[in-house]
Formats: C-alpha cells, structure tokens, sequence
C-alpha cells in the first residue's frame, strides 16, 4: 500500500466517525458472530495467512468451533453478509483475487478475498484487551525500581561516552517503564476502589486474599520508598552530563521515518520531562512517585477498614445482603397488604405529614362539608413545620432568637450605599438639558418615571404627574401633539405627549446619624405645583 502524503500510511486520514464506527460491530445484533468471525482471521494471521477466501474463512471458524464450545457454528452462519458488514465498518478490506480461480467459471464470477485493515486489527485487538483483563493484571511491580536506577546509569555513562545508540535505548526503556508503572498502579488503586465500594463483599473470598494483599502494598511501598531517593540522585547524575546532548543523541538515533528531526527533538524532551516529574521535579514540588507512596499507605488504610468491616459483618452473621433477604422475606410473608404497609413504615420510618392531622382551634366554626379548597386554612406553628415538634414539646423554655449582626450589618452597608449612590445621580439629574445620561443617572431616572407613571387616573390625560426621591422632583406635564427626548448612553428615550422636568426636593432627602437605607418615595397625581 502507497504512503500518503504525511507519511502515515492512511491511518491519520481516518476521522473521528471512521473510527468509532470499527467497532459497531460490537453492539450488533449478531456481535458473538462478528467477535468469533474475526477471531478466525487473528488465528490465520497466526499462521501467517494474511489473505482469506470466503471458504477459508469457514475452515478457520470451524477450527476454532472444535477447541471452543461457544463458537457458533458456520454452517449456521451468513458468511458473506456478515464479512460485507465487516468491510463497510472499515473492519476488513475487500478485494478480488482472480488467480485463485480453478475454471473460467470461477474466472468469471466474483472471487473476493479479505484481510484485517490496519485500523480494524487495531480496533479487534483493543476489543480483546477489554474481554481478556482481569484482576490479575491489576498488580504492582515493585521490582521495576531496581531496572529503573541500573538504566539511569546505564544512561549517563552512554551520555558520557557519546554512545548515541545506548542512550536512545535506555531512553526508550526508561519511558516505557514509567509508563508501565503508571498504568498499572492505576488499574491497582481502581481495583482496590471497587472492592471498597461494593455491597456484597464475600468474606470468604476477601479473608482468602487479604493477606496477600497486604504484603503486596507493603512490600511495594518499602522498596518505593527505598530506591525513590537513589533514583532522584541518578536523574541529577544523568543531567550533570548534559542534558542537550542527550536529547540530540536520542533524537539522531530515533528511526522514526515519518517525523522531522524536530519533532523527534521535541517529543524526547516532553519524555525526559515526564521523567523527571516521575522521579526528581524542580524545586519541592512532590514527585510522582512521592504521591504514589502516598497512595499506597492510603490503600493499606482503606484494605485494612475493609477487613474491619467484613470481619465485623462475619462475626455478627449479619450484614446488608442478609439484612435485605430477611426483610423480602417479611415482606412476602405479609398477611395482608395493611400490615405490609405496616412493615414498610416501621423499616423505613416513613409516615404522613404531622401537620396534615392539624385540626382547627374551633372545629364547629367551619361547616364539615367544605372541601380543602373552599375551606380556611389553619395556622400552624413554624416548629411543627419545620421540625415536627408541636410547641411546647421541648424543654419548657423558649427557644433561642438566632440574630446574624454582621449579616445584618453587611446588608446594611450595601442598601446605605445603593441609595447614596442613587442620590447622587438623581442629584445629577437637575440640569439634565440636552447632556447625555449615564448609566446610574439613566436608572434613577427609569424609576422615577416608573413611580410617575404608575400614579395615572384613566381618563385624566391633562394632569401632571410626579414624582419625588433622592433630594429631586421629577414633572411630567403633558403637552399633546409634543415629545421629550432624553440622550442616554445605551440610546434616546421618548416620552410623547410630555414634557420632562426635574428640581430639588430637599424633604425626599432621608437624613440620619449613620445612614438611611431608604428615602422616602413619594407619587402623586394633580397639581405638580
């Protein structure tokens, strides 16, 4: 197959959509089918026959039917729809092989052969990595640590040396090391997370294994926390030797093909900088492998509360699932549905609202035949509402009055300075003339034409409205055929059919020791003399 033009062999040019669909065979109807279907073409790849016909296909699946009992039979199975369904995901690739014919009608007719595409092999083998984990992949490698510090100096002296080869090898070892460490301590602690997490903890199982289980993190985190400092020490060493050239020699030794000699420069920089950040940061920033310390103590805690609990749970010979099978069992051995509904209230502790059974203080006042909709509400006391205590219930003294002075204190700076800072663009406002109004002088003046406004007589158009607050005295004369216009920052504001004006009024003007939080308002209609 030809290169393409980035040099990826076609597997960047697949998008996001082409890739995902390499699996739609997984939520297929027939997905057993499809799983056991490919498994026949790995099994052949094997053996390293790469190309299949459709029989081959068959004689493959049949061989796997023989060793598997719960691979389906290919008699049974529609071969050619089942690999055309392959080929369009992007799973196989199609194509006709016309010396495998053995007559001219062969010849003829279409002879279609198949093979894993690149990306389906890619997406069949993860599929697999999926169906195969299990927890025992879920362990740590304590012994990693060791390699670890013999190729760090392994690597400073092919630095020193200049021994471009052994330094891109160390490199590459070292980094796929970490990244093994990485993921399976990931896998661990998730691992440990859900056996802490589950409901049905089996003591027999978890008893059988907790043992192990604990000197695995033990020993574990003894030998991190033993190599964790000669490994901060070996990166110093390896540095120390130069840090340039070593990336240079790993980047000339890289037999990367499609990636420039930059990208090979950079890419082995991030690498030595995750390196680094693993084993020895800057400064005191804690390192990965610090934390992963941290983590596995962490786990020691949470396997050993485990064990407390199921411990517990076995000595006791109860535990949630027996709890639960006991209360089924009471449920179905119900007499009737009430005393049913009886158990549920006892078990839960659910029950009607107290204050539903409230009656009026004088019962014979309401007519009985009234319903809750036509019928007075009855008042209730806030402790019964809010705590289901009827008054008097506690311990004989009134409860204590919870005051927040400095919330209240808070609350009433902010209104003090809201209402200053409306005075002083309401004050503002007197020689409004043709200047432009800012947005707080814009706000006073809305709602001083709000409160004018709102004071309106239907069928009085002739009066004058007005309104007063802040220190100033807003006029709305009406002048019919006539409108004002009023220049803000956010546009132009017309009142038609009335003429604005605004003047001091000095008895709006609240005036106290510390402050007010609000000035008085004051709407009227008639004479605005």
């Amino acid at each position: 197959m030809a290169a393409q033009r980035d040099g990826s062999f076609g597997l960047d040019d697949f998008g996001v959509d082409d890739r995902l669909r390499l699996f739609s065979y997984v939520n297929a109807d027939n997905r057993l089918a499809y799983l056991w279907l490919l498994r026949a073409f790995e099994s052949a790849r094997d053996s390293y026959q790469v190309v299949l016909h459709t029989s081959e296909v068959q004689a493959a699946l049949s061989g796997l039917a023989d060793v598997h009992p719960e691979c389906p039979d290919p008699a049974t199975l529609e071969l050619p729809r089942l690999l055309d369904a392959l080929v369009e995901w992007g799973v196989l690739d199609r194509s006709q092989d016309g010396a495998r014919a053995a007559t001219l009608a062969e010849y003829r007719n279409r002879h279609s052969v198949y093979q894993f595409t690149e990306a389906g092999y890619r997406a069949h083998r993860a599929v697999e990595s999926v169906l195969a984990a299990g927890l025992d992949d879920s362990t740590l490698s304590r012994l990693v640590f060791a390699d670890l510090l013999a190729d760090l100096k392994d690597l400073r002296a092919a630095n020193e040396n200049g021994d471009a080869e052994n330094v891109y090898r160390k490199l590459n070892r070292l980094d796929r090391a970490l990244a093994d460490v990485a993921e399976r301590a990931a896998r661990f602690y998730h691992m440990l997370g859900d056996l802490g997490r589950t409901h049905d903890v089996r003591p027999e199982v978890f008893l059988s294994h907790k043992d192990a289980l604990l000197a695995h993190l033990r020993d574990f985190h003894d030998e991190l926390q033993r190599y964790t400092p000669r490994l901060r020490e070996a990166v110093a060493e390896v540095e120390a030797t130069g840090l340039d050239r070593m990336i240079e020699a790993a980047a000339e030794a890289d037999e990367r093909l499609f990636a420039t000699h930059a990208e090979r420069l950079a890419d082995w920089r991030r690498r030595w900088a995750g390196l680094r950040s693993w084993l020895a940061p800057a400064g005191d920033a804690p390192s990965e492998a610090e934390r992963l310390g941290g983590a596995t103590m962490a786990a020691i805690g949470d396997v050993l509360a485990l064990l407390r609990r199921v411990t517990e749970a076995r000595r006791g010979g109860v535990s949630r699932e027996s709890q639960l099978r006991h209360l089924a069992a009471w449920f179905t051995g119900a007499g009737s549905e009430e005393a049913a509904h009886a158990i549920f209230d006892v078990v839960f502790g659910l029950g009607a609202p107290r204050h539903v059974g409230v009656a009026y203080a004088d019962p014979e006042a309401i007519a009985s035949r009234l319903s809750w909709w036509e019928a007075p509400a009855v008042e209730l006391s806030r402790s019964l509402v809010q705590s289901g205590r009827l008054p008097g219930q506690g311990n004989g003294r009134p409860a204590r009055i919870e005051r927040s002075d400095a919330s209240r204190r808070a609350l009433r700076e902010r209104q003090v300075a809201e209402e200053r800072r409306q005075a002083d663009a309401a004050a503002r406002l007197i020689a409004i003339g043709d200047v432009e109004l800012d947005g707080a002088q814009a706000g006073a003046l809305r709602r001083l034409l709000d409160i004018a406004l709102s004071a309106r007589t239907a069928g009085r158009r002739d009066t004058p409205l007005a309104a007063a607050a802040f220190g100033v005295r807003l006029t709305l004369t009406p002048t019919p055929g006539r409108f004002s216009t009023v220049v803000t920052e956010s546009g132009r504001l017309h009142l038609d059919g009335y003429e604005l004006s605004v003047t001091p009024a000095g008895h709006t003007v609240a005036r106290h020791e510390v402050g007010t939080a609000a000035a008085g308002l004051v709407a009227t209609a008639g004479d605005a003399a």
